[in-house]
């Protein structure tokens, strides 16, 4: 599984070598608790993951870098889904090794003040969550892989989505959290 993983991350990438999360965590997997400075509409927070989860599922999407092409296609989409993942009782919060300064403009710009972002330049949050991904340039430059995980309010791995493709991230984690809403309407 893992290898072809890999090599559907070097077709869709045009056969540049990319090295993808090769362990991400998996349901039943405990989350690891975190808290970021984050910022929503251009505004700076400490985000916690653990005051998240009292209120529900979180959706924790890890994307490569603000402000490029597809991560930036995966911020509209989340935006727009926004309402609907927050009728479902979700909290979303999006994650890369960008600093706080990039997240806030990213928050506000691409995110269109519907979801925070949150920081992680030393990438620790990052390296908890195996989603570390080596950039496919000359520098080898470290940066997070895409990957979504819906955590449950009890702070287990409910669903996790590899693919540098951000076209399912969205619609995958917000089926995951209208199926444990379904399930949860007490």
């Amino acid at each position: 599984m893992q290898m072809k993983r890999m090599a559907v991350s070097m077709t869709l990438l045009g056969g540049l070598a990319a090295t993808p999360a090769l362990a991400a965590l998996k349901p039943g997997d405990p989350a690891p608790d975190f808290t970021s400075e984050a910022s929503v509409g251009g505004k700076d927070f400490s985000f916690s993951l653990a005051d998240a989860l009292k209120r529900g599922p979180v959706v924790l999407y890890f994307y490569p870098k603000s402000f490029t092409k597809g991560c930036t296609i995966e911020a509209h989409e989340f935006a727009e889904a926004a309402d609907s993942f927050a009728a479902a009782g979700a909290t979303l919060i999006g994650m890369s090794k960008d600093t706080i300064e990039t997240q806030r403009k990213f928050s506000s710009e691409e995110c269109r003040d519907k979801f925070p972002v949150a920081a992680d330049p030393a990438l620790s949050v990052i390296r908890s969550y195996d989603a570390v991904r080596i950039a496919p340039t000359a520098s080898g430059e470290i940066v997070s892989d895409r990957i979504s995980y819906v955590i449950g309010p009890d702070g287990k791995v409910l669903y996790s989505y590899v693919d540098p493709a951000p076209d399912k991230h969205i619609e995958n984690t917000l089926a995951v959290v209208k199926q444990w809403r379904e399930q949860h309407k007490n």
